[in-house]
């Protein structure tokens, strides 16, 4: 019997540590995550993801209890490392409003003062839940919180952007690391807001980089869509991959049907990296919007989540109306691989195209 590839064995162990099938992770998407497409993931054998940023505990405790009553497959659960307090400007967020009246209704100035659900109490939710593995973006967790997660057999999965930030969260315990390329559609997980959009690193640079620097395993997330990209990041020496926006168009992420379109029309050159939705550097669509707010012209984006907060009118008001111009459409630059099926059936392909290409 011939010897399996490493790259496959390396896998296949990933697999049996998490009890996987298949090496196919969700990306935790914040507001993207239905359970009903964690619960088509676990099925499959891959691992869902919740993107618990903006969910009260109760929400991330209830996400977690219909993901178990639909599969028996394990998931992860993510949450953004809190940023300082952001400084206001109330001049600069007028002009802002004063934009955003050309793509929704009029912005309050109150809009502005949106704050995130408390960190403290959201912790404290995802160790009630009790997944598999708790993930991190935009940093680490405190020491204290990931000795409670080990104490439970929680794992932690850390993602970083650069080698040094993959270095930090192994120093700090992390079990693995999620090295995301520029690529990756949705925010950028820089542990430095003002560095995410100087610091761009693309996967096939980054990956082997971080493999070579750290002694846990890696998971390779990024413009990753198809069994192609599934097994270069396995050569390069990942041991699993993370996919989002390859996983958008299926029925069960119930996208709203002009960003899931969006999604399948888009070359890679026809997404950016944009604070004009949330102040956070994020990759979409290069929807009418991001063009306009990313003009010379355009008022500079409030800081997070203030930019969230004046945004949200129009975000609610264009998902209603299925309109593409003005909906948060993030997505990574492969989007155009991404296929309207069931999500089941797509982490299969990807895995068996992979073993395919690689044996």
């Amino acid at each position: 019997m011939p010897t399996p590839h490493p790259a496959l064995a390396r896998a296949e162990a990933f697999c049996k540590a998490h009890d996987l099938t298949l090496p196919i992770l969700l990306a935790p998407m914040a507001g993207a995550c239905p359970p009903s497409l964690s619960i088509a993931l676990a099925k499959a054998g891959g691992l869902g993801a919740c993107g618990a940023l903006l969910m009260q505990p109760a929400a991330i405790k209830d996400w977690a209890s219909q993901v178990r009553a639909g599969s028996n497959g394990g998931f992860q659960i993510n949450l953004w490392i809190p940023d300082p307090p952001p400084m206001r400007d109330a001049d600069a967020e007028a002009k802002v409003r004063a934009f955003l009246k050309n793509w929704g209704p009029e912005v309050a100035p109150a809009a502005g003062d949106a704050t995130p659900p408390d960190f403290a109490g959201q912790c404290e939710a995802m160790l009630e839940a009790g997944p598999a593995i708790i993930s991190s973006i935009m940093g680490l967790y405190p020491a204290a919180f990931v000795e409670k997660m080990k104490a439970r057999g929680i794992s932690w999965f850390a993602n970083a952007t650069t080698v040094a930030e993959a270095k930090a969260a192994e120093a700090a315990g992390a079990d693995a690391i999620v090295a995301q390329g520029m690529e990756a559609g949705g925010h950028r997980g820089a542990f430095d807001a003002a560095k995410a959009e100087v610091q761009l690193v693309g996967l096939f640079a980054l990956l082997p980089a971080i493999v070579d620097a750290v002694r846990v395993p890696v998971i390779a997330a990024g413009g990753i869509a198809d069994a192609r990209g599934v097994a270069a990041a396995l050569i390069l020496g990942a041991s699993a991959v993370q996919v989002g926006t390859g996983f958008l168009r299926c029925p069960e992420a119930r996208l709203p049907a002009a960003w899931a379109d969006a999604i399948g029309a888009s070359l890679p050159e026809e997404t950016l990296v944009t604070r004009a939705f949330s102040g956070r550097p994020g990759r979409s669509v290069a929807t009418a919007y991001a063009r306009a707010a990313s003009a010379r012209e355009a008022p500079p984006p409030a800081p997070y989540p203030v930019q969230r907060g004046l945004t949200q009118a129009m975000r609610d008001a264009a998902a209603k109306a299925n309109d593409i111009d003005r909906i948060q459409a993030w997505a990574g630059q492969s989007g155009g691989l991404a296929q309207a099926r069931p999500a089941g059936e797509v982490a299969r392909e990807l895995w068996e195209g992979a073993q395919g290409l690689l044996r």
